[in-house]
Order: C-alpha cells, then structure tokens, then sequence
C-alpha cells in the first residue's frame, strides 16, 4: 500500500475533516478523495461514512486505523535501520509553543538537537498554550510545549523539562487596581482579575479563588498568557500568571508581584506528543535531546 496514502488516512482519522486534512496535508481535496477511494478498493469496504455535514470511521475504518499505524511505525524504522546513503536523519518536525516558551525553553533543545540532527527541517508555530494538547490531537503539531492539564489523555506521551512558578501580578500604573492592592488588608474579593478562557492556567485560577474563599470578579477573560500580562500593566486588573512569561515579557517592568495567602502549585513544563509515535526517528530523536 501507498505509505503517502496511509498518512492522509491517519490524518483524517484524527480531523474527521477533509477541507482540514487537505490544507493541512498540502494536498487538493479531490487527490485526498482519491487515495481515500483507492484505500477503500483495497481493503473491499467502506472505511468512512460521511455525508454533508459530518464524517465519521467506520468499523472496518477502525480496524484499518490500528494497521496503517502500525504500517506506518515499522516503515519508519525499517528506513532508519536500512537505508546506508542517509546516515544523518533527515525529515522534518512540527513544534508548537507560546510565544514565551519559544525565547525561555525551545533555544536550549533545539540547540542540541540541530547539532545532532543538523538536516532535520524545523517548523516552529506559536500560539496560546492552552491549545497546546489539540494540536498534538488534531496532528497539526508533532510536538508541542506544555503546561501538565490535571488530566492528560492516555494517547499522550509528557516528558517533563521545567517546572514553571506562578504568582499574583499586578500593575505599578496609577489606577484602580493599584489602588486598591495597596489597601491594608487587600480585599482580594473586590480585585478585577484577568483570566485564561481555558486550559491549565484558568484552572489554577479557579482552584486559587476556590482556596480563596471568594467568588472572583473577573474583568476579562483572555486567551494566552502574554495577553493577560500586557493587560495587567495597562491596569485593567491583575493576574495569576507563571513567572516565566512575566519574566519574559516587554512590559515586565509595569508589573509587581504579591504575596498570596495561599499557595499556588507551580506548573510542570514539558513536551508532549502522541504516545503512538515515539518510537519513530526523528521523535525519538528529539526525545532522546529532552
């Protein structure tokens, strides 16, 4: 079988999406419909069924599934161990990170990495780190930079590289906020805070109000980390936010740490990636540099 067909299969296993798994792929939507069928012919059965609106695996989809990956894991380490013209490893590898993380954590890995693996291709992409673990899901990342969630799906794989403190910040600007945290004692009830939407970071927040003993009054709510703290130094309000980002930030020197009555449990930094894959190359490779 087509070993580039099995890896637009997989893809769409994953998206349930064919204008997804096309763009993302880099191929046209009728050469996916294509090797879709072709796949179809082979094996003598539906392997989807989808219509307008939705596409969903069927039973014999399923059972393809676990062999394609399987295919597709033992040809990798078939080309690794075999192939004699190419000693180096040679491929590319998709990360995903926070704009922060890409100046605090990825230079360190990747300075290793390239040595190692110097014809390796790099993509890097950046975004909220709360989508960390969709991107690693949804195959549009192979490895990505996260925050440990409370609950990891077991499909996952987390090689733990930092642990990340996170504090109460607030603005120095004269404003509301400032006004108040300079209150004895801080009514801590009162403070506009600026939150996550989701993810690691609104949890800790909330599990932090809940410690608290208050129903937060939450002024915003915001996706991604260095979002919030440019808004706490414009002083909007102030945050729970790690200390790294802080640190990293433009406008770290408008922000003021507190003291916070109750602790805050630091975050566990690391790299995740399908459980399934780790033993390819180029992901055990990058592993192996963690």
């Amino acid at each position: 079988m087509d070993i580039r067909a099995l890896k637009l299969y997989l893809h769409l296993c994953d998206s349930l999406h064919f204008g997804k798994t096309a763009e993302q792929t880099h191929v046209s939507p009728s050469t996916l419909s294509r090797a879709l069928q072709r796949l179809e012919e082979e094996v003598g059965c539906k392997l989807f069924e989808r219509d307008n609106r939705s596409v969903s695996i069927t039973h014999a989809g399923n059972e393809f599934k676990r062999f394609a990956e399987q295919t597709l894991s033992e040809w990798l380490n078939l080309k690794g161990r075999i192939d004699p013209d190419q000693p180096l490893l040679h491929g590319r590898i998709n990360l995903y990170c926070s704009v922060t993380a890409a100046y605090s954590h990825l230079p360190a890995l990747l300075d290793r990495f390239r040595r190692e693996h110097p014809l390796v291709e790099i993509t890097l992409i950046t975004g909220d780190a709360a989508n960390a673990v969709d991107e690693i899901q949804h195959n549009r990342a192979d490895f990505a930079i996260i925050a440990l969630p409370d609950s990891l799906p077991n499909s996952l794989h987390f090689e733990e590289i930092d642990q990340v403190p996170l504090h109460v910040y607030a603005p120095t600007i004269h404003c509301q906020a400032q006004q108040m945290i300079n209150q004895t004692p801080i009514n801590w009830a009162q403070l506009p805070f600026i939150v996550p939407d989701h993810g690691p970071g609104r949890r800790r927040a909330d599990n932090w109000f809940k410690a608290m003993g208050f129903k937060p009054n939450i002024y915003a709510q915001v996706s991604g980390q260095e979002a919030i703290t440019s808004m706490v130094a414009l002083g909007c309000g102030v945050s729970i936010s790690p200390e790294v980002v802080v640190e990293n930030s433009p406008v770290r020197e408008r922000l003021v740490k507190l003291e916070s009555p109750q602790l805050i449990p630091p975050f566990k930094l690391g790299c995740c990636c399908k459980e399934k894959r780790i033993q390819e190359p180029i992901l055990k490779a990058f592993l192996d540099v963690i």
